[in-house]
């Protein structure tokens, strides 16, 4: 398992910087944004992540425990780890880190946005249907690659939400580092780490 997660966090590290460097890209062009603006932006990038990371991690799950749910599956167990997977790791990378390098920055409109609370009525019900779409119809490459940016994306309004009116090149070398991390670890943790915590030598391997 250990050895997985160096692979996979390897193979990450270039998808995830081209994601990171498009963010800086769209930051440049969108930083003047009023606020509410960038507010309204995040929560179509956060519930679509969200619904993608529950579509992701429970499809993981169901290929390596289930054998892609061809064999019984218990849809409690199923639910219970895209719900946590998508929606605790989600908020980690969209809300937490960024907020994280928005305090460290000293950024002025600085505030963490918790989207399973603050728009409960969007985004929890994205993550069940995520899951739904992984029991009738399990995929992991391309909504894994669509999540990556998804998350970055999220990642990145949260920022912009907190820029004030001046942004220095050292500001820009932050948030880099910031969408980067925000990122890379939890996309990983979330799509691929997590689920197979709970495989337990399944039926399908790799």
């Amino acid at each position: 398992m250990f050895k997985k997660i160096i692979i996979e966090l390897r193979h990450h590290i270039p998808f995830t910087f081209f994601g990171a460097f498009t963010g800086i890209i769209i930051m440049v062009f969108c930083r003047k944004l009023p606020s509410q603006l960038s507010f309204n932006v995040f929560y179509v990038f956060h519930p679509l992540h969200v619904l993608l990371s529950a579509l992701v991690t429970a499809s993981m799950y169901g290929l390596h425990k289930c054998d892609g749910f061809k064999v019984k599956c218990s849809i409690w167990v199923l639910l219970i780890i895209g719900y946590v997977g998508s929606i605790g790791i989600a908020t980690l990378s969209d809300s937490v880190i960024p907020y994280l390098g928005e305090a460290l920055l000293n950024m002025p409109k600085r505030h963490v946005h918790v989207g399973f609370i603050e728009k409960w009525w969007l985004v929890n019900p994205l993550a069940i249907i995520g899951i739904a779409i992984a029991y009738f119809r399990p995929s992991t490459k391309m909504p894994h690659a669509a999540h990556v940016l998804l998350s970055t994306w999220a990642s990145l309004f949260h920022i912009i939400m907190s820029l004030g009116d001046k942004i220095t090149p050292i500001s820009y070398i932050g948030i880099f580092f910031f969408l980067f991390i925000a990122v890379w670890l939890p996309c990983c943790i979330s799509d691929i780490v997590f689920p197979l915590l709970f495989v337990n030598g399944g039926r399908r391997r790799g």
